[in-house]
């Protein structure tokens, strides 16, 4: 009786280990790199749109999905180069979604630079196996109307050039609408962040069911 007791617990715990292990195997990652706008400035951490994305994506029965949000407030596309490499081998990521150069427009740097960060950092992620979503920003004319254009046309162009999915503007129907910008103008409050996640969702929306049905 012993014996078969302890048969019957060695076929239950390897059970429970190919579970465990078919589990793991089925596990998806979403990395964000971005600035302050997905880093929760000036907003409680729950209510933000990447924490609301964890919760559409359990409801949208994407529960398979972890979600790692690698933003830094003040991030620059420089330092996102920077951080890239290392991020990408530590999490592995399946889906990255690159929200960087506000800041960089921001500060004026010139747009071939700002242009070449991105290049890098959407190649490192596809050559690692990553699907890329692009979020496009747009900035004030501070620096004339030939800078402002060039800034907003890197977006597309590179969204082309690397076939990637892209979202026009993150701030679309916030930047100029009464109480959806903190008091600093850059910055989305409280009530924005599900209108954030909207704009983003319909365009990611697509990259999660390929990459769920490619691992199946």
């Amino acid at each position: 009786m012993h014996t078969v007791f302890l048969r019957l617990r060695s076929i239950v715990f390897l059970a429970l280990m190919c579970i465990g292990a078919q589990a793991q195997a089925s596990q998806s990652t979403l990395m964000i790199v971005g600035d302050s706008l997905s880093a929760a400035y000036g907003v409680e951490t729950d209510t933000a749109w990447v924490n609301l994305l964890r919760e559409r994506l359990d409801e949208e029965d994407h529960d398979q999905w972890q979600v790692v949000n690698a933003s830094i407030s003040g991030e620059t596309t420089d330092g996102g180069a920077r951080r890239l490499p290392d991020l990408l081998e530590r999490h592995q990521p399946d889906i990255v979604i690159l929200e960087l150069g506000g800041n960089d427009g921001l500060r004026g740097f010139q747009p071939p630079v700002i242009r070449d960060n991105l290049s890098a950092m959407i190649e490192a992620s596809q050559q690692a196996g990553a699907q890329v979503l692009l979020v496009g920003m747009q900035i004030p004319p501070n620096y004339g109307q030939a800078y402002t254009r060039l800034f907003s046309q890197m977006y597309p162009e590179l969204s082309d050039q690397f076939d990637t999915a892209l979202v026009p503007f993150f701030l679309d129907g916030i930047y100029n609408s009464d109480g959806l910008m903190q008091d600093d103008g850059i910055h989305p409050t409280g009530e924005a962040q599900p209108l954030l996640l909207d704009n983003v969702w319909p365009h990611l929306q697509p990259l999660l069911q390929e990459t769920t049905a490619a691992s199946r």
